[in-house]
């Protein structure tokens, strides 16, 4: 199993979960994030001042599939997040070593 992580940008999210649901991914976790890379924030203009934003809203998925899929599913969040400018985010894939779930005790895939 993998547990794949990844930032988007807040305006793609729609998009990236009817992407993951066509190939079959059954559900994820999102968190609303802050944070900076190579963009590493902006200024903004609001009632006449300039003010520094240093951390950029992003969104958080975290997605646990079955390693076969795991693949599959990086390639769909990259290709349908992607917009070709700075702070389209980043995947992270990593290995799952148990997953359980809580109303049924099924375990590892069956959890997922």
């Amino acid at each position: 199993m993998k547990l794949i992580i990844a930032t988007i940008k807040p305006f793609k999210l729609d998009e990236v979960r009817e992407a993951l649901t066509k190939i079959g991914v059954s559900g994820m976790m999102v968190t609303e994030v802050k944070g900076f890379g190579a963009q590493s924030g902006h200024t903004e203009i609001y009632r006449g001042a300039e003010y520094a934003v240093n951390f950029v809203p992003k969104i958080k998925l975290e997605i646990a599939v079955p390693a076969a899929m795991a693949d599959q599913v990086l390639e769909t969040i990259a290709s349908t997040a992607r917009t070709g400018k700075i702070g389209d985010g980043k995947i992270f894939v990593l290995d799952l070593q148990q997953a359980l779930r809580v109303r049924t005790g099924d375990t590892n895939e069956d959890a997922l």
